[in-house]
């Protein structure tokens, strides 16, 4: 009997599709992500916010004379990569210690921006004070 057998070599490899906000002020984009969407072929990313929504849009693009970018850090092992978006968060009051966590993500076209990724915040209750706590310090 034939086989066509084929080595696994993803060994270690995160197999995540979805975005990750870190409470280190910074979104992740874990390797399968980063693969299945071709981002090693971008420097940059804008981000949009829609503060009635609570969304992020993300824009991947290498335009160097863009304001306001921000550089893509790449793992050098091939693992995904991220953006340090410290000024952001704090511009928009966006905490990442109540928002931190893995999203999904949806890809819409916006005039004037082509493709833009979109991920819709949502509070991590575990990591609201509540009323006791606060109280209680």
């Amino acid at each position: 009997m034939d086989y066509n057998l084929k080595e696994f070599t993803g060994r270690n490899e995160r197999l995540e599709t979805r975005m990750t906000i870190t409470k280190s002020y910074s979104i992740g984009f874990p390797t399968k992500f980063f693969k299945d969407n071709n981002i090693a072929n971008f420097k940059f990313v804008v981000l949009f916010y829609d503060e009635a929504k609570k969304a992020i849009g993300i824009c991947f693009t290498n335009d160097e004379v863009r304001k306001n970018k921000f550089a893509i850090i790449k793992s050098n092992a091939g693992f995904g990569g991220s953006v340090v978006v410290r000024s952001f968060f704090k511009s928009f009051n966006i905490d990442p210690a109540v928002y931190y966590g893995r999203y999904d993500w949806e890809k819409i076209n916006q005039e004037g921006f082509g493709e833009i990724f979109v991920i819709n915040l949502k509070e991590n209750i575990k990591n609201i004070p509540t009323i006791n706590a606060i109280s209680s310090t």
